[in-house]
């Protein structure tokens, strides 16, 4: 079956309300955006267009998105700049292509609907496939393996700490004991294992009863969370004071871990009782959303998996330690 373009396969979630937020720092020629979270290219495309003499790096990790998106913004030549990485490697995204800093970048998180609509890449529960859920297809760690190969205390740890999992331990326990039987291969395998598990009580409390685990499954398979705890800060350091970072969320570790890292550069580091804040001691960021902002209904009509959807926005408004001494170096 031929694969349809990708302008056909995705939908950008909450994208005039992106590019809006990022507007202010793009309006200049010779602007610079990352999109961290390159996916099929449905924000990048709308930024290139929205803003004609923008240069934007786009990086992912996922070698068939990068093909798809890259079919897609070929009409904007070299003003593209695509680069294979995960996404908390800006500087060196923006070194590879000459570049030293970045006016605005987005970040999109989460599974992309092209890793969740291609079966055989094993990220959804809804329909038998092999149990991969890698996000680039050329890392050797697959959730067969995890499921196969850790111990029922690493099971339930990540199970527990990455899905939220309430049944953590009786998930963990039951998968141990179906692969001494056999090997795990299949998503339907995992599927059945975990409604056996669950109380049939709680089975659709939460949806899905194996919608957690396979988030959790998918979190240490592609260790997203330790990826994003890197990247926030990358992304802000690449700024200079005008500079804006959005960043989309989809389940509340992405969204912890982004709110604190915004709430720390918006937050005084004055000594508690130090009766004058000075300049080294005051904000380095603004936030720009109040909380997180969620879709609207037709917003979610349109595209339903924009639903559990959570938007974040800041804008450096005084470099931080790291660049100032960044900048006194090069001085």
């Amino acid at each position: 079956m031929a694969q349809r373009p990708a302008e056909q396969l995705h939908v950008p979630v909450l994208l005039d309300r992106c590019l809006d937020l990022m507007a202010p720092a793009l309006a200049q020629d010779g602007a610079v955006a990352v999109d961290a979270t390159l996916g099929m290219g449905g924000h990048s495309e709308a930024l290139l267009r929205r803003f004609p003499h923008l240069q934007l790096v786009g990086i992912d990790r996922d070698p068939q998105a990068h093909r798809l998106a890259g079919e897609r913004l070929a009409p904007f030549g070299d003003r593209f700049h695509p680069v294979h990485a995960t996404y908390d490697r800006i500087p060196e995204a923006l070194a590879q292509h000459g570049l030293d800093h970045a006016d605005a970048v987005l970040f999109d998180l989460g599974v992309s609907s092209l890793q969740l609509d291609e079966r055989e890449r094993g990220f959804a529960y809804s329909y038998d496939a092999p149990l991969d859920m890698r996000m680039d297809s050329t890392a050797p760690r697959t959730a067969e393996d995890v499921v196969n190969g850790y111990s029922e205390t690493e099971l339930r740890r990540i199970l527990r700490d990455w899905g939220e999992e309430r049944f953590a331990g009786r998930i963990a326990r039951a998968i141990v004991a179906r692969r001494e039987q056999a090997p795990l291969r299949t998503t339907g395998e995992l599927v059945e294992v975990i409604r056996a598990a669950v109380p049939m009580g709680a089975q659709h409390r939460k949806g899905h009863p194996a919608k957690q685990t396979f988030q959790a499954l998918r979190i240490e398979v592609n260790e997203e969370l330790d990826v994003l705890r890197r990247a926030i800060p990358a992304a802000l350091d690449a700024l200079p004071v005008g500079g804006r970072v959005v960043a989309m969320s989809y389940h509340s570790l992405e969204d912890r871990i982004v709110k604190q890292a915004f709430a720390r550069g918006a937050t005084s580091t004055a000594p508690k009782g130090f009766p004058v804040e000075l300049d080294e001691h005051k904000p380095t960021l603004r936030i720009l959303t109040r909380g997180a902002e969620a879709p609207t209904q037709q917003e979610i009509d349109e595209n339903p998996r924009a639903a559990s959807a959570r938007l974040r926005a800041v804008e450096r408004v005084r470099p931080n330690a790291h660049q100032n001494a960044h900048q006194r170096n090069r001085a």
